[in-house]
């Protein structure tokens, strides 16, 4: 399977103000995996706060805990990364059940934004008939793309797949949410996952694609068809969205800033 590698700037700012003592779990760092090497990277946190950061053994992706006192709170993250994504097999196939491994099983369920279980008829009667493997994958993606309007500000951090497949609006969560619930529905491990992408609107902002298992390995998808799976620097992996989220507060905060901006790098200048 043929590989095209690129480098990616990465220059992710972020800034609140507190009225109390606060703490964060951010998700803002790239990952370090088998198809992205982190080469270089920076982080500030200004004013300066209690942090520290740890890795997820089983995933790899990192978290950054924060604590920080009342006033301002802003931080920068700044990496250059080497991604080698290899090109997507069309012709990749479902893996049977009992060929999934152990590791990889916990994506075949419904989790609270991923109700797999509610929608099982729908991506049946949807998607059924349609040849299984890569192709099926890239017909949900297309269907979704067909049948949802992308709308900022249309759902919120309660919105879940049912609900997206009924008001038939949302954004890249809520698309990728709606399509790693068709795939779990149709016994394909999927997962979403979180990272820096290119695309021209909206403005900057982390960008949420999905991941289907498909010939023994995950195969990145984006059913919003604004950014190239082959280019999303990617930062988590996760069920659903509470797996992925680039911020969790714990207390009060307003959020000022989010300005998460990626850039390819030209030939030679590495």
């Amino acid at each position: 399977m043929s590989t095209r590698s690129r480098l990616f700037d990465v220059d992710c700012k972020l800034g609140y103000t507190l009225t109390e003592t606060t703490d964060f779990v951010f998700q803002i760092h790239a990952m370090q995996g088998p198809d992205q090497d982190v080469l270089t990277e920076s982080l500030r946190v200004t004013p300066s706060a209690t942090c520290h950061t740890y890795t997820d053994p089983h995933v790899g992706q990192r978290f950054l805990r924060v604590q920080a006192a009342a006033g301002p709170l802003n931080l920068r993250y700044r990496a250059r990364v080497q991604v080698a994504r290899p090109r997507r097999n069309p012709g990749a196939k479902e893996v049977p059940i009992s060929a999934v491994p152990d590791e990889v099983m916990h994506n075949l369920m419904p989790t609270r934004y991923c109700e797999s279980d509610l929608l099982g008829s729908a991506a049946r009667k949807l998607f059924g008939k349609t040849p299984p493997g890569c192709a099926r994958v890239i017909a949900i993606c297309d269907w979704i793309h067909r049948n949802l309007d992308y709308r900022t500000g249309s759902s919120d951090t309660t919105t879940t797949a049912c609900d997206v497949f009924l008001s038939r609006t949302g954004v890249c969560r809520d698309f990728a949410h709606l399509a790693v619930t068709f795939c779990r529905a149709l016994n394909i491990p999927a997962r979403l996952a979180v990272g820096y992408s290119i695309f021209r609107a909206p403005p900057p902002d982390f960008h949420a694609m999905f991941e289907a298992y498909l010939g023994g390995r995950w195969e990145v998808f984006d059913p919003t068809k604004m950014a190239d799976p082959s280019e999303l620097v990617r930062i988590a992996v996760g069920r659903d969205a509470k797996d992925v989220a680039f911020a969790t507060i714990f207390g009060a905060a307003q959020s000022r800033t989010i300005a998460p901006v990626v850039k390819r790098v030209a030939a030679g200048k590495g």
